[in-house]
């Protein structure tokens, strides 16, 4: 196995909240696990209502990224909110937490998408990509999200915009090494 080096303090390990899983523990992981347990002690998700880690593999013009979606947030049998967390400014992180809700079902749209640092959060419309609330309360409970879902559509994405937004991802979520270069990710085909 290569000798990839960390990016992260890494301070041992944590149970996942959601899944109960192992995890790295480290200062992000942290802040990921208090939004898993905003999402279910405040708002009200049930854990199998919060999907987490998802990710999405891309490759363009010879750049690999791996892009991560926190949590997906599921009711009444549809996905219906996306959640990434970054460090950071919320702008920056608003059109690539766009695209992930774009892209990561096959076959429809995900509704709406949150990028958040921890500390603060945009709430998102994915078809217009317009900032419908802000602040952490902007994260909406499981009560209001059920009354909001007559509302939402979910519209297939059409196979040229899908490329477009995977594109978008790659961009955003390259992961650069402390030598400027992209990472030596094992297992990637190019890189």
């Amino acid at each position: 196995m290569a000798d990839v080096p960390r990016h992260h303090l890494e301070y041992g390990w944590c149970q996942d909240y959601i899944t109960g899983e192992t995890v790295v523990d480290t200062d992000d992981e942290r802040i990921r696990q208090g939004l898993a347990r905003l999402l279910v002690e405040e708002r009200g998700y049930a854990r199998a209502e919060v999907g987490v880690r998802l990710r999405i593999e891309t490759l363009f013009a010879g750049t690999y990224a791996v892009s991560r979606i926190d949590f997906v947030v599921g009711l009444a049998g549809r996905q219906v909110m996306v959640i990434r967390y970054g460090p950071g400014s919320i702008v920056t992180r608003e059109r690539p937490a766009v695209a992930a809700a774009r892209v990561v079902n096959p076959e429809y749209q995900i509704p709406l998408a949150v990028a958040t640092n921890g500390r603060d959060a945009s709430l998102l419309d994915t078809r217009t990509g317009k900032v419908l609330a802000e602040g952490l309360a902007a994260i909406p409970g499981r009560q209001e999200l059920l009354a909001r879902l007559p509302e939402l559509t979910f519209p297939p994405l059409p196979a040229e915009r899908r490329e477009r937004e995977l594109r978008i991802l790659n961009a955003y979520d390259v992961e650069v090494c402390c030598s400027g270069g992209p990472c030596a990710l094992p297992g990637a085909r190019e890189g």
